[in-house]
């Protein structure tokens, strides 16, 4: 199917692509790397009157990494952001993730801060960000204003940004020294949305953990986070409570059936992954920060 017709704006200023928003408000999308948004259009399952496609706008494309955290502009590129070292350097998980995102045909074109805004509970991106304490910044025709990532989701597709608002750039923060990451999803095929997928941070002193945290993929309805601290905090690698902790995801993930996987195939999927990415992240080579 072809797209309904639209009308197309190309701000070359923010200020501009504010005002556009701010005229047409519920009925403009905004375009950016368009890997999401354009299948929605071509199925008509989104019919919006107007386009406004910020790919012109300056000052967007840049990745900044700070002693607090790596902030990605709107329109920085899955394959840029993967292949920055010194966001790898800083934040490891963030190639750890962006690795499974997709096929490298769709992480080329795009955008990181594109499938956050896209809130869709299968992409790993949002779920590296409400692990990571990340910070949603946002414009819109009332000014500029940030926020929490625990706070930006509210439901599949859905979150706490206005109509006439646009998400100029996501701050991923970093985590204390010490920590190790490692995310693990599984998917019927190489590239397709994970049935379950788990990104985890881990707190380590020696071979004791300190913390532990884990946020999923495809398993719960808006990426949140677990602590698993209670269940780890003081044990030594050789003496992880694994099952105690499959048993946490169990509990805490609420995955739907649908026509990929039943319900319960997927809790007890999270479970495992969980486990593995445990194992294998607390070993000395795996993601130290």
């Amino acid at each position: 199917m072809k797209p309904a017709p639209f009308v197309h704006h190309a701000p070359r200023t923010l200020e501009e692509a504010v005002a556009v928003l701010g005229e047409v408000g519920h009925d403009g999308k905004v375009l950016a790397g368009g890997q999401s948004l354009i299948p929605l259009l071509s199925m008509r399952l989104a019919s919006p009157a107007h386009l406004v496609d910020v790919n012109g706008v300056a000052g967007l494309d840049a990745v900044e990494v700070t002693d607090t955290h790596v902030r990605v502009g709107a329109l920085v590129r899955h394959a840029g952001l993967e292949r920055h070292d010194g966001a790898a350097a800083a934040l490891p998980l963030l190639r750890q993730a962006l690795r499974n995102v997709a096929h490298p045909a769709i992480r080329t074109r795009g955008t990181t801060v594109g499938s956050i805004a896209h809130a869709d509970p299968s992409g790993e991106m949002p779920a590296v960000t409400v692990l990571t304490g990340g910070v949603v910044e946002a414009a819109g025709p009332r000014g500029r204003r940030e926020i929490a990532a625990a706070d930006f989701f509210t439901g599949p597709l859905e979150t706490t940004l206005a109509e006439d608002e646009l998400v100029v750039a996501v701050r991923f923060g970093l985590l204390p020294a010490g920590t190790r990451t490692g995310f693990v999803e599984s998917a019927r095929r190489s590239g397709d949305y994970a049935l379950a997928g788990v990104a985890l941070a881990v707190g380590m002193d020696g071979d004791v953990v300190t913390s532990a945290t884990a946020s999923f993929v495809s398993v719960t309805p808006v990426p949140d986070v677990l602590d698993l601290g209670p269940a780890l905090a003081g044990r030594s690698v050789g003496d992880l409570p694994l099952d105690d902790v499959a048993e946490l995801v169990r509990s805490h993930v609420g995955p739907e059936s649908d026509i990929h996987a039943p319900a319960d195939y997927r809790r007890m999927l999270a479970a495992e992954l969980t486990r593995r990415v445990l194992t294998t992240t607390t070993t000395p080579t795996e993601g130290a920060a």
